[in-house]
């Protein structure tokens, strides 16, 4: 269970927390707190009363679990979390013997894991993803990420992440792994495709936080224990913060993302960004401004949308105001009461 607001207190309240560069290291012998320093927020006196202090970043959780899936799959270097070190901390559990590494005169071999693939397994599902067609508008290309003369995937952004973790990662390793392996990280996507839905279930969200906890138990007997980081240990504390918090998709971090993308777009002189912003934003409203006042104008740089603006707000006919009775009124007023969904457990 996370620590409670009060817990955290307890905890900061009597670090005094010097700012500036220090020289030489820090040395903190025998201490047992893990806080340096405490937050500024605590300055308010109904922070520790919070149930969530910080909303999770479920966006780069669902990138990073994504990463971690495919470069230990595939056994990309630098992403894999089957290598050298994860197989010497099995030694050390005394848990899987039989992947202990094998030092030999010139090199170290790792006997393959079951959450591994071979050759042939990789180059099947590399072109099960080149092969992949969507809609328009669904996704990004997943062509152009694969590499086939590597066997693996190059330039993941966060939203290929996101389409491969819900639909294509179950597709796609359908023929390439044993059944329970392929099981195990199937109930994964399943979880993150629960838990980004814009409809909450609330009775449903105990059952998916045990689902999960079986899972991250399936888990754990075909992945190293490097695989299981503070990333897919903060997947158990999802579920709590959509029950006080409501769904995922209003506070993750895409369309943050995309409007940092535009500002970006805007700065043409990295010396000064903030005054290539501005005036971008000047330079765009003053089009906008002056297109409504030209008729039958194909204006360069001006979104189709706002020159339909003009169109949208002619009425369609002249206005007639009418009075209406109370009588009628109160029969719409009732009408509307019985067919909202709210009203029901009222009436009932």
């Amino acid at each position: 269970m996370p620590l409670t607001g009060e817990q955290v207190w307890k905890e900061v309240a009597s670090i005094n927390y010097e700012w500036g560069k220090r020289t030489g290291k820090r040395k903190d012998v025998g201490c047992t707190n893990c806080y340096k320093k405490r937050s500024i927020f605590f300055n308010h006196p109904y922070r520790k009363s919070h149930y969530v202090r910080h909303c999770l970043d479920v966006m780069h959780i669902e990138k990073i679990v994504c990463e971690s899936i495919f470069g230990t799959l595939l056994n990309i270097p630098g992403k894999t979390k089957d290598g050298v070190a994860a197989r010497e901390d099995l030694v050390k559990l005394g848990v899987r013997i039989g992947l202990a590494p094998q030092v030999g005169e010139n090199r170290t071999f790792l006997s393959p894991s079951m959450g591994a693939l071979n050759k042939k397994e990789k180059i099947s599902m590399c072109k099960a993803l080149m092969g992949i067609k969507v809609p328009e508008g669904y996704s990004s290309n997943i062509r152009n990420v694969v590499c086939m003369k590597e066997l693996k995937l190059l330039g993941l952004k966060s939203h290929n992440c996101h389409v491969l973790m819900q639909q294509l990662l179950p597709v796609v390793i359908r023929g390439v792994l044993p059944k329970h392996v392929r099981y195990a990280i199937t109930r994964f996507c399943f979880f993150f495709n629960d838990l980004c839905k814009k409809v909450v279930d609330v009775p449903n969200l105990d059952r998916i936080q045990s689902d999960l906890v079986a899972t991250l138990y399936l888990l754990e007997q075909f992945f190293p224990p490097s695989f299981f980081d503070i990333m897919v240990h903060l997947t158990v504390h999802l579920i709590k913060e959509v029950r006080l918090c409501g769904p995922i998709f209003y506070r993750w971090m895409y369309p943050f993302e995309r409007f940092m993308k535009l500002l970006k777009g805007y700065v043409h002189n990295r010396v000064y960004p903030e005054g290539c912003i501005t005036e971008r934003f000047h330079v765009e409203e003053s089009v906008q401004f002056c297109s409504e006042y030209m008729a039958d104008l194909s204006a360069i740089g001006v979104p189709t949308s706002w020159l339909d603006l003009a169109n949208t707000s002619i009425a369609l006919s002249s206005a007639v105001i009418e009075s209406v009775l109370h009588d009628k009124w109160e029969q719409a007023h009732r009408t509307i009461l019985d067919n909202t969904m709210e009203v029901d457990p009222c009436i009932k």
